[in-house]
C-alpha cells in the first residue's frame, strides 16, 4: 500500500481520532510536569498521578480541562477534604514559571502546602483568564509581582501567611477591578495602603492584618460600597479614621486594632448600619464616643479597650439591642454608667475596668439577665458594699478590684454560681467565712490586698474546681495544708497558680506537697514573706509544670534540695532573705529555662556553680561563705 495512503487512512481512523480528542494540550502538560519537577517532597503523593504517559485532562488528580482540552483548573491544596475527615499535608519545592503558560487557567489553588518557597514567578501575570488564585499558607518570599496588574479577571486573591515583603504598588491595586476577595494577612508587607484601593468596587473582603503597613487609612476606602469584611489590624497605621468610613453601609466586620491610629472616632460611624463586629482596641484614639454610635442597630461586639478615649459613656448605647459584648477597658471614660445599659437584653460581657467611672452602679443592670461577665475593676466607684441586687444576676465572672468595697464579704455570694471572683485591693476585713466552701463553681479567686485575718476554714477543701488562688497581702494565719490538699474534679480543679505571700501563714511546708494531687499541674507558687520556717520540701522537684517558685523572706532553713533541679520548667527561683545553708546545687543553677535566680541574704557557702543564665551579683550577696563568679574568686 502507498505510504501516503496509509497515513491518510490512519489519520481518519476512529482510534486516531480518539487519541487526538483526549490528549490534553502539550504546552499545558509541559507546564504542569515542570512544576512537578520542582517539587522535591510530596509525602501524600498529591502529584503521583501526574505522569508523562497519561492524559492530564482525564487522569491527573486536581486537574480539569475545558472542551478544547485546555487546562482550566489546578487544585492541589495541603488541606484536603476526603469523605468524613480532612487530610493535612505539605509539599516542598518552588513555583515553576512554566505555570504562566497555562493560558486558559481560571483557578490555581496551591494553598496550605506549608513548604512552597522562593518567589512568585512574574510569569503568572500572563494568566489572563485567571479568576481564583490561592497561594496562602506557604513560605513564599519577595514582592508581589507587578505583572499581577494584568490579571484583569481575578476575583479572589489569597497570598496570606507567607513571607512576602515590599509595598503594594498603587498601579497594581487599581488594576484588579474584578477583585471581590483580597487576602494579604500574615506577611511582612510595608509602605502605605494606596488610595487606588477605592477603585476595587467589587471588593467584599479585604484582609491585610499582621503586616507592617504604615501611613494613614486612605479616604478612598469609603468607595468600597460592597465591602462587608475589613481587617487592617496589627499593622503600623497612623493618622485618624477617615470620615468616609461611614459610607460602608454593607460592612459587617471592622478590625483596626493594634495600630497607632489617633484622633477621635468619627460621628459618621452611624452609617455602618450592617456592622456586627467592631474592634478598634490597642490604638491611640482620643476624644469622646459619638452619640451616633447608638445607630449601629446590628452591632454585637464593640471592642474599644486600650485607647485614650474620654468623656461620658453615651446613653444611646442602650439602644443597641443586639449587643452581646462591650470591652471599654483601659481608657479615660468618666461620669456614671448610663442606666440605659439596663436595656441591653442580649449583653453577656460588660468590661468597663480601668477607667475613671464613678458610682453608684445603676440598679437597672439587674434586668440584663444574660450578663455573665462584669468587670468594673479599677474605677473610683466608691461602692462601700456590693449592691444586694447583684444577687439577682446570673454572673459567671465578677471583677470589682479597687472599687471602694468595705466590710465583710456579703453572704449572698454563698448561693451564687460565680466562677471567677476578683475583689482585690479593697477594704474588706474579717474572717474568711465558712460558707466560702459553698462557692463550688469557683475556678479563680482573688481577694488579695485586703484586711482578711483568720486561718483558712476547713470548708475551703470543697472548692474542687479552683485553679487560681491569690490571697497575698492580707493577715491570714495557720497552716497552708488546707489549701494544698483541697478536692479536685478530675481533670479539673488542679492548681495553676497560688499566691499566699505577705500573710502570717506558719510552717513548716508539708514535705509531700509536691505529691498532693491538686498540686501536680501548678505553674506558679508564691509563698514569700510568711513566718514559715523549716526546710524547702524535696518534693518540689516533682512539680513538672512549675515555672515560678518564690520563697523570699520566710525564715526557711536547711539546704537547697538537689531535687529542685528535677523541676525542668523552672524559670524563676527566688529564695532570698532566709536561713538557708550549704552549697548551691549545680543542677539547680543549670536548669535550661532559668532566667531569674536570687539566693541573697542567706547562710550559703562554697563555690557558685558555673552557669549559663545571666544572673547579677546582687543575687548572691550577703552569703558570707559564697565565692566564685560573679562574686570574688574562691581562695
Amino acid at each position: 500500500m502507498d505510504l501516503s495512503l496509509t497515513v491518510v487512512i490512519l489519520f481518519f481512523s476512529p482510534f486516531f481520532l480518539l487519541l487526538s480528542s483526549e490528549a490534553c494540550n502539550a504546552v499545558d502538560k509541559e507546564a504542569l510536569l515542570h512544576f512537578k519537577h520542582q517539587i522535591i517532597s510530596d509525602p501524600s503523593n498529591l502529584l503521583l498521578s501526574w505522569n508523562i504517559s497519561s492524559d492530564c485532562c482525564t487522569d491527573w488528580e486536581g486537574v480539569s480541562c475545558d472542551s478544547s482540552k485546555r487546562v482550566v483548573n489546578v487544585s492541589r491544596p495541603g488541606l484536603l477534604s476526603e469523605s468524613d475527615f480532612i487530610v493535612d499535608t505539605y509539599m516542598t519545592g518552588t513555583l515553576s514559571p512554566f505555570l504562566g503558560n497555562l493560558s486558559n487557567l481560571q483557578l490555581l489553588d496551591l494553598s496550605d502546602l506549608k513548604e512552597l518557597k522562593g518567589l512568585i514567578p512574574p510569569e503568572f501575570g500572563k494568566l489572563s483568564h485567571l479568576t481564583h488564585l490561592f497561594l496562602n499558607s506557604n513560605k513564599l518570599k519577595g514582592s508581589i509581582p507587578m505583572t499581577f496588574k494584568y490579571l484583569f479577571r481575578l476575583e479572589k486573591l489569597y497570598l496570606d501567611d507567607n513571607y512576602l515583603s515590599g509595598g503594594v504598588p498603587a498601579s497594581l491595586i487599581g488594576s484588579l477591578t474584578s477583585l471581590s476577595e483580597f487576602g494579604l494577612s500574615g506577611n511582612q508587607l510595608s509602605a502605605s495602603i494606596p488610595n487606588t484601593i477605592g477603585k476595587l468596587e467589587m471588593l467584599t473582603k479585604l484582609d491585610i492584618h499582621g503586616n507592617k503597613f504604615s501611613g494613614s487609612i486612605p479616604a478612598g476606602i469609603g468607595e468600597l460600597s460592597n465591602l462587608n469584611y475589613l481587617d487592617l489590624s496589627a499593622n503600623k497605621l497612623t493618622g485618624s479614621i477617615p470620615h468616609s468610613i461611614g459610607k460602608l453601609s454593607s460592612l459587617v466586620l471592622l478590625y483596626l486594632n493594634q495600630n497607632q491610629i489617633s484622633g477621635s472616632i468619627p460621628s459618621s460611624i452611624s452609617g455602618l448600619i450592617s456592622l456586627q463586629f467592631c474592634r478598634l482596641s490597642e490604638n491611640k484614639l482620643t476624644g469622646s464616643l459619638p452619640a451616633s454610635i447608638g445607630m449601629l442597630s446590628n452591632i454585637q461586639r464593640l471592642i474599644l479597650e486600650n485607647n485614650r478615649l474620654t468623656g461620658e459613656l453615651p446613653a444611646t448605647i442602650g439602644r443597641l439591642a443586639t449587643l452581646t459584648d462591650i470591652f471599654f477597658s483601659n481608657n479615660h471614660f468618666s461620669g456614671k454608667i448610663p442606666s440605659s445599659f439596663g436595656n441591653l437584653q442580649n449583653l453577656q460581657t460588660l468590661d468597663l475596668s480601668r477607667n475613671q467611672l464613678s458610682g453608684p452602679i445603676p440598679p437597672q443592670l439587674a434586668k440584663v439577665q444574660r450578663l455573665q461577665y462584669l468587670d468594673l475593676s479599677f474605677n473610683p466607684l466608691g461602692l462601700v458594699s456590693i449592691p444586694k441586687w447583684f444577687a439577682k444576676m446570673k454572673l459567671f465572672r465578677l471583677m470589682l478590684a479597687k472599687t471602694g468595697i468595705e466590710g465583710k464579704l456579703p453572704s449572698w455570694l454563698s448561693s451564687s454560681s460565680i466562677s471567677m471572683l476578683d475583689l482585690s485591693s479593697n477594704g474588706l476585713i474579717g474572717k474568711l467565712p465558712h460558707w466560702i466552701g459553698n462557692m463550688t463553681n469557683l475556678s479563680f479567686l482573688n481577694i488579695s490586698n485586703n484586711g482578711f485575718y483568720s486561718s483558712i476554714p476547713v470548708e475551703f477543701k470543697n472548692l474542687s474546681l479552683l485553679m487560681d488562688l491569690d490571697l497575698h497581702s492580707n493577715k491570714f494565719t495557720g497552716h497552708m495544708k488546707t489549701i494544698f490538699s483541697k478536692k479536685t474534679q478530675d481533670p479539673l480543679g488542679h492548681f495553676n497558680s497560688i499566691d499566699l505571700s505577705n500573710n502570717m501563714f506558719i510552717g513548716p511546708i508539708d514535705d509531700n506537697v509536691g505529691e498532693i494531687p491538686t498540686m501536680t499541674d501548678i505553674k506558679s507558687l508564691v509563698l514569700s514573706q510568711n513566718p514559715l520556717g523549716g526546710p524547702i520540701p524535696k518534693s518540689f522537684g516533682k512539680l513538672s509544670s512549675l515555672q515560678v517558685l518564690e520563697l523570699e523572706g520566710n525564715s526557711l532553713s536547711g539546704k537547697i534540695p538537689i531535687e529542685l533541679g528535677d523541676a525542668k520548667e523552672l524559670t524563676t527561683i527566688l529564695l532570698s532573705k532566709n536561713k538557708l545553708s550549704g552549697t548551691i546545687p549545680e543542677n539547680v543553677m543549670n536548669l535550661k529555662k532559668l532566667q531569674n535566680f536570687d539566693v541573697s541574704s542567706n547562710r550559703l557557702s562554697g563555690r557558685i556553680p558555673p552557669h549559663k543564665a545571666n544572673i547579677p551579683v546582687s543575687a548572691f550577696k550577703n552569703n558570707p561563705g559564697l565565692c566564685g563568679s560573679p562574686l570574688p574568686p574562691c581562695k
